[in-house]
């Protein structure tokens, strides 16, 4: 393989490009340039109503991009059809604050809902899948219990391990400590981070929580004056953390 082939740069997994984003019929950002490459950890931060959630409902086909560029993986957001966004999902693992958990099924049946859906229909690849997931996040031992015998952060865990069954590329977590303690929350990211070493998977994640950026760097993107700014120390330094909700 030629030095030229080798040193070729991948293709970025989400590309936002002059982009404007939209919550319902309201802009609430505008020439948005976003680049999350293969394996990035990336946080997106701002005040409440910058409008980051409306960022990630842009990526999964929730709320259509209103003008510019946009793509994630190999769907490109311009020409992204109703029948296209289930398999656009597919591609992403999401996780989110309040868990999303279905409250009337046990973990395991939570978890093989979610590979019916996606078109999975072998019994014996499914069951071995999710406890393959389970182990990863340190719950293979509650597949039979019910999501409210457990606690905020094993709930969460649950929802990791749903967001990785279809083994995305890319995972969009919108504010996944938001409802956890101190201790849990450093619990969840450090799982996390785990999680993004390993398998190389790539993350945007939502977060008003100041304390992460420099127990768990990452690079930083701001939502601030209507767009999307890029945050030059990793560390966090040159932000005004006191705009963010604290714990």
């Amino acid at each position: 393989m030629s030095d030229a082939t080798t040193n070729k740069p991948s293709q970025p997994l989400v590309e936002l490009i002059g982009a404007d984003i939209a919550n319902t019929d309201n802009l609430v950002l505008s020439d948005v340039n976003l680049s999350i490459q293969p394996g990035e950890f990336v946080y997106l931060i701002g005040k409440v109503g910058s409008g980051k959630t409306s960022i990630i409902r842009t990526l999964i086909g929730e709320v259509p991009l209103r003008k510019g560029q946009g793509r994630v993986g190999d769907f490109s957001l311009n020409q992204l059809k109703k029948r296209d966004i289930p398999y656009l999902r597919r591609s992403i693992g999401v996780i989110f604050q309040d868990f999303q958990l279905l409250m009337d099924r046990s973990v395991f049946d939570n978890l093989l809902f979610v590979l019916r859906c996606t078109g999975w229909k072998d019994r014996r690849n499914m069951k071995l899948r999710i406890e393959e997931v389970l182990q990863q996040v340190g719950m293979q031992t509650k597949a039979h219990k019910m999501p409210h015998q457990l606690s905020g952060g094993e709930q969460q865990r649950i929802a990791i391990a749903r967001a990785l069954l279809n083994r995305p590329k890319l995972i969009l977590a919108d504010e996944p400590t938001g409802n956890l303690d101190n201790d849990t929350a450093n619990d969840i990211m450090t799982l996390l981070m785990e999680l993004h070493e390993k398998q190389q998977t790539a993350f945007l994640m939502v977060t008003h929580n100041r304390q992460l950026f420099r127990q768990y760097p990452g690079r930083i993107v701001v939502c601030e004056q209507g767009t999307l700014n890029e945050e030059k120390d990793d560390y966090g330094d040159g932000i005004d953390l006191t705009e963010f909700t604290p714990w």
